[in-house]
């Protein structure tokens, strides 16, 4: 590819512009070793914290540096990713009439017969709520639209707590979806809960099925900010294994540097 295009897509990416068949085409260069990560600024300045990092203290308190690279990373993908979602469109007011509804049959209900706990209708209707917005997220991701997809992943910031076929889903979602941003988007969804250790485990069985520069690059940084140091193994193997691009290789070389 010629140089001058090389540099517009690069441009493209680091102003948010690139659309998600470009940023395609950037891991296919990033692979062929015709663009380097150092051209990514988001990358390339998270890259340059962990150089300069002498000897971080092993906490779960994530990074905050982390959070922001990988929330810039989002945004980046997803800008002029557009979100047409009309059967949400139909649903949603649906779905606020019913819960309407039904607080209004929770006040009548109280005022012909006061209810000796009230906590308990409110319990209950917050349960009802949190399994409709699951129920929603799960068949969202069902979906053939890309944006329909991620809108499931971002329903997870509406949910106070996720359960375990939630949690599932969304390492389907970043083990197997076949588009970039919906798999970044599955990792920031998981991101909160790098405490509990069934997901601090599921996250580094997670790095053995990307192929992704973006993503291969993204879990090794989760990996250095919460110093979860069993990810070694499965970042070594990315090392060793020779379709790895040589300037991935360098960062997860300096990240596995990080951890020992």
């Amino acid at each position: 590819m010629e140089k001058n295009r090389r540099d517009e897509l690069v441009a493209k990416y680091n102003e948010g512009l690139a659309d998600p068949a470009e940023v395609k085409l950037i891991e296919q260069l990033i692979e062929a070793g015709e663009i380097q990560l150092t051209q990514l600024t988001e990358l390339a300045s998270l890259d340059e914290q962990m150089i300069h990092s002498e000897d971080p203290t092993p906490s779960l308190k994530m990074n905050d540096d982390f959070y922001s690279m990988l929330s810039a990373e989002k945004k980046k993908l997803n800008k002029g990713f557009s979100f047409h979602l009309p059967e949400w469109n139909i649903l949603l007011p649906r779905i606020a009439f019913g819960a309407a509804l039904l607080l209004v049959g929770f006040a009548i209900g109280n005022l012909i017969q006061p209810s000796a706990a009230p906590g308990n209708d409110v319990s209950v209707l917050t349960k009802q709520v949190e399994d409709l917005k699951e129920m929603m997220m799960l068949s969202l991701l069902e979906k053939e639209s890309a944006s329909e997809r991620l809108r499931a992943v971002s329903l997870t910031d509406e949910m106070d707590q996720v359960s375990d076929k939630v949690t599932m889903a969304l390492f389907k979602t970043l083990n197997s979806d076949a588009n970039v941003n919906v798999r970044l988007a599955a990792l920031e969804a998981l991101t909160p809960y790098v405490r509990q250790s069934d997901v601090r485990k599921g996250l580094i069985m997670s790095i053995a099925h990307q192929d992704s520069p973006l993503v291969q690059v993204t879990l090794a940084d989760l990996m250095v900010a919460i110093q979860e140091k069993k990810s070694v193994v499965e970042l070594q193997k990315l090392l060793d294994n020779d379709s790895t691009p040589k300037d991935i290789k360098s960062k997860i070389k300096r990240s596995i540097d990080v951890l020992i």
